[in-house]
């Protein structure tokens, strides 16, 4: 038995198709779905999908969004959302280092509140490339 997962940004559609499980991070923590899972409503966290397809697992970075789960279906909706595969590894670690430089470089609230969610996304990004499977 099989989930029909779709991931959408307001921009394009990231992934449309059959899985057999998924590990979704959400604000409370993270989340398996199997085949018959519960219904549910869930916000979704910057962090990492991770996909299984028989028996090879992929990673998917996701920026924040909302999913619903029910009847062996889950749709996630985020801001963004990038397959490990297509993140360049020398441009995300890149980014993630002017992340750590602009928030030891922040001042006052807001700059710090900022420079924290670009250390995050970009962190997420690295994390998808480095996940072992």
């Amino acid at each position: 038995m099989t989930l029909k997962l779709c991931v959408l940004t307001p921009n394009r559609i990231v992934w449309d198709s059959e899985v057999k499980e998924i590990i979704l991070s959400t604000n409370s923590g993270q989340i398996g779905v199997l085949p018959n899972h519960a219904p549910i409503a869930t916000a979704i966290d910057i962090g990492i999908l991770r996909i299984r397809l028989n028996d090879q697992w992929l990673t998917m970075a996701l920026m924040g969004g909302f999913a619903r789960i029910g009847n062996n279906e889950i749709t996630v909706l985020v801001n963004d959302a990038e397959k490990s595969g297509d993140i360049d590894p020398q441009e995300a670690q890149q980014t993630l280092e002017i992340a750590e430089a602009a928030l030891r470089k922040a001042e006052g609230k807001r700059q710090t509140i900022e420079a924290n969610l670009a250390l995050r996304r970009a962190r997420t990004r690295v994390e998808a490339i480095n996940a072992i499977s």
